[in-house]
């Protein structure tokens, strides 16, 4: 959640840094404002009316000690009791603004970082470095799906069946390649400080308000009905929320979580996107790392969350890009992001694999998570930072794009041959 007292403070940075993201926020913050401003004008009335009635209360009870017969004091009394009647009337309008303005507060997304550069789309993205160099093939490489199915590592009808569009099955080696992939990446993470969490994957609306997916993006998630639960889009949900409504010792800082969870999104902005293969499903699996850091060293831990990242990339041997996301193409709760774009054969291009976010203290405003300093009074927001590590379906998809051979048959990378129990081809 944006920071209203510095949205009052400093309301044309707001409008600059929101209109960078999209046009439509200008109004947002117009309208943000006029609501804080009729709320702290309740405010002030109120006060001074409740000044004005304490007054009135202390007279009353001074002409009673002094002069009971006073015929003043009826009127005095009267009008006490319009002045309380009025304070209710205030404070239940005051309450009326506040929820509004926390209501529309939540619909603002956070504010880009200064080094973010400014555009409306993906078009407008800003590479900043590659690794590798991609595959010359001498034979036409073919899409992910046609190599696993031809392998029959890779169900779609049949999933389709139990289930609906966008569901897949891995079978045989297919699922314990994916089953190896994500052990591989957990076990580099492990090695780099992060600590293993397996989180709940049904969380409350209270989590996902924390993290930014309610109340604005609601569509894009599964619901079950009859509870307050929801079916997690991204383990960065129940990570971060974990240390929701806390307050942390800034010893304990920073905190390195990483999970492999299976996540589920309707993808209800996507119709006709990616409808073959694993690119785009309701359900997939993901390694997910996430840290709560104190805000001196969020931009450098930000790097080394890239960092871990691409590492997985490179352990595979996959030629990737790092793009730094534009104002207009950054997530709703990211201050900064850089997506990694795998290379894809079939498709001759780079794809999304990662996105690595600095969320600042936007979720942890909205989740409640503080933390102390030694020997110093009150508490501060921590910045809360999360990176896929990586979306282990789409890394599969890379494998099977990238090291597919001419008579069909899949080379299993030199990283993951031991977790393959040193099988070498499919």
């Amino acid at each position: 959640m944006i920071d209203l007292k510095s949205l009052r403070q400093n309301p044309e940075l707001f409008q600059t840094r929101l209109l960078s993201r999209n046009d439509s926020y200008g109004s947002l913050v117009d309208t943000l404002l006029t609501l804080e401003q009729e709320r702290r004008q309740l405010l002030t009335e109120r006060s001074e009316t409740e000044a004005k009635s304490n007054a009135i209360g202390k007279e009353v009870g001074h002409r009673i000690r002094t002069n009971p017969q006073d015929e003043g004091i009826a009127a005095l009394k009267e009008e006490g009791t319009a002045l309380k009647n009025r304070i209710a009337e205030l404070a239940a309008q005051e309450r009326t603004v506040e929820e509004q303005v926390n209501t529309l507060a939540l619909t603002v997304p956070n504010l880009p970082h200064a080094s973010v550069p400014q555009g409306a789309d993906e078009n407008e993205n800003v590479e900043v470095r590659r690794w590798g160099t991609p595959r010359s093939f001498d034979f036409e490489p073919k899409p992910h799906w046609e190599v696993g199915e031809q392998l029959g590592i890779l169900e779609v009808s049949r999933a389709v069946k139990i289930a609906q569009a966008r569901f897949i099955a891995l079978v045989g080696l297919g699922a314990k390649l994916e089953r190896a992939l994500a052990n591989l990446m957990l076990d580099r993470h492990l090695e780099h400080g992060y600590t293993e969490v397996s989180p709940p994957l049904l969380v409350n609306s209270a989590s996902l308000q924390g993290t930014g997916q309610l109340p604005k993006f609601a569509e894009d998630l599964f619901h079950c009905a009859d509870d307050d639960l929801w079916l997690i889009p991204t383990a960065e949900v129940p990570l971060t929320n974990l240390y929701r409504e806390e307050i942390l010792d800034a010893a304990q800082l920073p905190i390195y979580h990483v999970a492999h969870t299976p996540c589920f999104r309707r993808e209800a902005g996507s119709a006709g996107r990616d409808t073959r293969g694993l690119i785009r499903l309701h359900q997939f699996n993901k390694v997910e790392m996430v840290k709560i850091t104190h805000p001196d060293t969020s931009y450098e831990e930000h790097e080394k969350l890239v960092q871990d990242a691409e590492a997985i990339l490179q352990m595979l041997e996959l030629p990737y890009r790092v793009v730094l996301l534009c104002t207009g193409d950054m997530g709703f709760s990211a201050a900064k992001c850089y997506d990694l774009e795998v290379w894809l054969p079939s498709q001759k291009t780079y794809r999304e694999i990662s996105s690595c976010s600095n969320c600042e203290d936007f979720q942890a405003r909205r989740a409640g998570i503080r933390f102390k300093e030694q020997n110093q009074k009150g508490t501060s927001f921590a910045h809360t930072l999360n990176g896929s590590g990586l979306a282990v379906g789409r890394t599969l998809v890379a494998i099977l794009e990238n090291y597919q051979n001419a008579d069909g048959s899949l080379t299993i990378p030199a990283a993951l041959k031991l977790y393959m129990g040193g099988l070498e081809r499919i």
